[in-house]
């Protein structure tokens, strides 16, 4: 039996996936939203971001939305605040949101361009603050911090960025929070672009553990607009052990994208829904009730009159025991009718059964006993 990671997933649908989406979804869609994804069993969900309506209008109401939505015990709810203005909006409502200041991390964007397009802010101004950020966190008696690149392995702008480029920006955080007395516990690696990959996702974990054995948080922000955001989540499982935490942003129906890196909505996230059905399989538990979570996506899929992105809820999750299929079930051919397996059989009534007989087989005896 192999021994995983710890797994927390922090569901980023209402910040990731809703900035990306019209300004005109209503403030009732969002808080019936926002409910729903509270009664999924999820642990941690981002409601949306304290942010200047005047870039991200999408998020104009996000003070009404806090107002309106039902919190649920147990489930942690934070907020994006990119500065302190935000931090002291977010402030107003904590709780029901966790306000989570005291983490210090120190960070840069591996690509010059994305941060000027996204920040006005360049990759020199980053690094020029981890000297205060590293003071503050003395002045507070932080006895834990963190390191971390953001387009961590390539920009749709520059190019591929190598293990040196990403190691040797670590190595300049991690000496820096040494001499500062500080012990490095965790790494942040996020990908805007979409640039990440499973055997250089496994590869760049397995050379922080060997560098810093003393790390054992490990933040990924994945984007999947080239299809490996869970390839890569279950390449950095490979290598993580039960002394680890994996922590992992999601969203449902993998919606989600960055106006600033030219792929907008399509770029996506991780699929919430996709990624739970992984780790169940793989049998890493995440109290998360998966056909509600599925329910959750086709009511987003309604809020937005489109298709999501994802797998699972689509073809649903692996059937076993009692959810394996009808041998007799007609033929199944489009979306709507592959929700029989939320739907019931009423999903397929009327379809085609080409055999005249009712299929026999002697695995199915073999079940049925």
């Amino acid at each position: 039996m192999e021994s995983y990671a710890r797994v927390e997933i922090t569901e980023e649908g209402m910040r990731e996936g809703m900035q990306i989406e019209s300004a005109e979804i209503s403030v009732a869609d969002k808080i019936r939203l926002l409910d729903a994804l509270s009664d999924t069993g999820l642990k941690r969900i981002v409601v949306g971001s304290f942010v200047s309506p005047k870039w991200t209008p999408q998020m104009r109401h996000i003070d009404e939305i806090v107002q309106g939505f039902t919190p649920r015990p147990g489930v942690v709810y934070t907020a994006l605040a990119l500065n302190e203005q935000g931090v002291q909006r977010a402030l107003q409502y904590s709780p029901p949101l966790t306000v989570e200041r005291q983490r210090f991390v120190l960070m840069c964007h591996m690509c010059d361009v994305f941060v000027r397009r996204n920040t006005n802010r360049s990759q020199a101004d980053e690094i020029a603050r981890w000297p205060e950020i590293a003071r503050r966190a003395n002045d507070a008696g932080a006895k834990e911090a963190g390191i971390g690149v953001n387009a961590a392995w390539g920009s749709n702008f520059v190019g591929e960025f190598s293990e040196a480029d990403r190691f040797e920006m670590l190595e300049r955080q991690y000496s820096l929070w040494a001499e500062s007395g500080i012990k490095v516990a965790s790494v942040f690696l996020g990908d805007p672009m979409s640039w990440c990959m499973p055997n250089v996702v496994e590869r760049d974990l397995a050379e922080v553990k060997r560098r810093w054995p003393g790390i054992h948080d490990f933040w990924l922000h994945l984007h999947n607009g080239r299809g490996m955001a869970v390839p890569s989540t279950y390449a950095a499982l490979r290598v993580l052990g039960p002394e680890d935490t994996l922590h992992i942003d999601t969203t449902i129906g993998g919606i989600g994208g960055c106006p600033y890196c030219g792929n907008g909505r399509a770029t996506g996230m991780a699929p919430t829904e996709d990624v739970v059905s992984m780790l169940e399989a793989l049998g890493v538990g995440t109290g998360v009730n998966l056909e509600r979570l599925i329910e959750v996506v086709w009511m987003l899929e309604e809020i937005l009159g489109r298709p999501t992105m994802g797998h699972v809820s689509k073809a649903g999750p692996l059937p076993r025991g009692q959810k394996l299929y009808d041998a007799n079930m007609p033929f199944v051919e489009t979306f709507e009718e592959a929700r029989h397996f939320l739907k019931g059989p009423q999903a397929y009534e009327g379809g085609m059964r080409p055999w005249t007989a009712p299929i026999a087989s002697p695995q199915l005896q073999r079940l049925a006993r």
